[in-house]
């Protein structure tokens, strides 16, 4: 009776012991996923029994710490084990699909974030996170359609709606949005400007000869007003002259496009002319939708202010690169 009484009060102080620690593990994992788990991600499915739930929990902490230091592989490894103790769970799906983009790949990236719409097909952050997967591969089309769903939860996002209609060469469909934005009083100070300048009479000749094939990048500029043309030009020219001069021309005919800005900023960054170069890089970076470029713009921009001894902006763009490549 008392070797009963005994075992039954170990049994007792066993799971008080397991139950403890099962709530300073959970305690734990919470207050450090605040730190690490930005906001586009979601809560995970309290669908498990106590022992696979600590266990899931260890795994999906252990993705999101190794998520945050660059060590995107591990944090994969870690969702597997994850996937293997509950299957078709979507914050699981989500983070494969970050993960899978953070190391470029795109088509497993697009294959876990359709999984997860699947099961949620609303949820925002993941809509807003197949349209950068989207952007990245360049399809603007998809692109539009995934925005077009995120604006329409939320209406605040449709900035970026704007770029994309203009980097797909829709511009009847963006001066309309920037119609409506500008009516609700919402349109930005560099989306104002912009839609100043699509407003303006359209100055592009297109020539109908086809012996413009044989002549000079400079002539067929000369002839057809084309963006193409001119990207060229300055993509090829050595001369940083000639780029500063193609580049000034693109921001007065190419309002929208954020490479005439940025081989602009470069060119005056290269005669040393930084403050000038600064505000051309800050207007051009409001129309830039891809991170890589973006990264470009920020790269080029603390050339500007370590030209001009402003070592603390320096640091904030530097952070700003980190958390892009993070």
């Amino acid at each position: 009776m008392l070797r009963n009484r005994i075992k039954i009060k170990k049994l007792k102080e066993k799971r008080n012991i397991y139950t403890y620690k099962s709530i300073l593990f959970s305690l734990f994992f919470i207050l450090f996923s605040i730190n690490i788990v930005s906001q586009d991600s979601i809560p995970i499915a309290k669908d498990l029994t106590e022992e696979k739930d600590l266990e899931f929990q260890k795994f999906f902490f252990k993705a999101l710490s190794e998520k945050s230091i660059g060590n995107y592989k591990k944090a994969i490894e870690n969702l597997e084990n994850c996937n293997q103790i509950t299957a078709n769970n979507v914050a699981v799906f989500f983070e494969f699909s970050k993960n899978y983009f953070l190391l470029n790949n795109t088509l497993l990236a697009k294959e876990y974030i359709n999984r997860a719409l699947i099961k949620d097909p609303n949820n925002i952050w993941m809509l807003k996170h197949l349209v950068k997967i989207k952007i990245k591969e360049k399809d603007f089309s998809a692109s539009i359609l995934t925005q077009e769903k995120v604006v329409a939860l939320n209406s605040n996002e449709r900035d970026l709606l704007v770029k994309l209609y203009l980097q797909n060469n829709e511009v009847a469909k963006a001066l309309a949005l920037l119609n409506t934005m500008e009516k609700e009083k919402v349109l930005s100070p560099s989306l104002k400007k912009l839609k100043l300048n699509l407003e303006k009479p359209n100055k592009k000749v297109i020539s109908e000869s086809k012996s413009n094939q044989n002549l000079s990048l400079k002539e067929q500029f000369k002839a057809n007003k084309s963006y193409d043309i001119l990207k060229k030009i300055i993509e090829t020219s050595k001369d940083n002259s000639e780029i500063l001069e193609y580049s000034s021309k693109g921001v007065a005919l190419f309002p929208a496009q954020p490479f005439v800005y940025l081989m602009k900023g470069k060119a005056l960054n290269y005669k040393k002319e930084y403050n000038v170069a600064l505000t051309t890089l800050q207007n051009g970076i409001d129309f830039v939708i891809e991170d890589d470029v973006e990264v470009e713009f920020y790269k080029e921009m603390i050339k500007s202010y370590k030209g001009l001894g402003n070592a603390r902006e320096e640091e904030k763009l530097a952070e700003k690169i980190k958390k892009i490549k993070s």
